[in-house]
C-alpha cells in the first residue's frame, strides 16, 4: 500500500511521511461484497482492519444471551483490535452490511512496528484505545438495556404489578 494512501486516513493523523513510509507495505487492501463474514466471534484474531468504503458490522453473542450488534464501523472506523491486543481469538464476529474495502495489518506485525518504534506505537495505540473505550461504552448500554427488558419481561410473566412478597 502506498503511503499517500495512508496519510489520507484520519487514523494516522500525526504521523510524518517517513512513518507512514515504514507502516505503509504492512497494510494490505481487501474487498468484501456484501454479506461476508470477515470473521466469527471465536476465530483466530490475526487482523486489525480499517475500513476505506463500505460499512462493516460488529456482533457479540454472550454465552447466556441474544446476538447483539455492538457497533457499526463507516469508513475510518477500525474493527479487529483483537489481533493488536496479542488476544488468541476475536471477542465478536465482524460482516460487512455493504461492499467493504478495507486494510488491514497482521497484529504480530502491527505489534513488533510498535516496539521497534516508539512514537509511532504510542500514537497508533492510543487511537486504539479510545475505539475500544467507546465500544466498551456502547457495549454496556445494550447489555444495561438487555438486563432492563429482561427483568421488565420476567416481571410481566409472573403477574403485572403482582408483589410476591405482600402478605394478604
Amino acid at each position: 500500500m502506498k503511503f499517500e494512501e495512508l496519510e489520507r486516513l484520519a487514523f494516522f493523523n500525526g504521523l510524518g511521511t517517513a512513518d507512514l513510509k515504514l507502516l505503509a507495505p504492512y497494510f494490505a487492501p481487501q474487498a468484501y461484497p456484501e454479506g461476508t463474514t470477515v470473521f466469527k466471534q471465536g476465530d483466530y484474531a490475526e487482523y486489525l482492519y480499517l475500513v476505506l468504503l463500505g460499512e462493516v458490522v460488529i456482533h457479540y453473542k454472550p454465552d447466556d444471551g441474544p446476538l447483539m450488534t455492538v457497533t457499526h464501523v463507516l469508513p475510518g472506523g477500525i474493527f479487529g483490535w483483537s489481533a493488536a491486543m496479542g488476544n488468541p481469538a476475536y471477542t465478536s464476529g465482524a460482516v460487512c452490511l455493504l461492499d467493504s474495502h478495507v486494510i488491514r495489518i497482521k497484529g504480530t506485525d502491527l505489534r513488533t512496528l510498535c516496539n521497534e518504534h516508539p512514537k509511532v506505537g504510542k500514537i497508533i495505540l492510543d487511537r486504539l484505545a479510545a475505539v475500544i473505550a467507546e465500544r466498551k461504552q456502547n457495549q454496556q448500554g445494550q447489555v444495561s438495556s438487555m438486563l432492563e427488558n429482561g427483568i421488565r419481561q420476567h416481571a410481566f410473566s409472573r403477574g403485572a404489578g403482582s408483589d410476591d412478597h405482600s402478605q394478604t
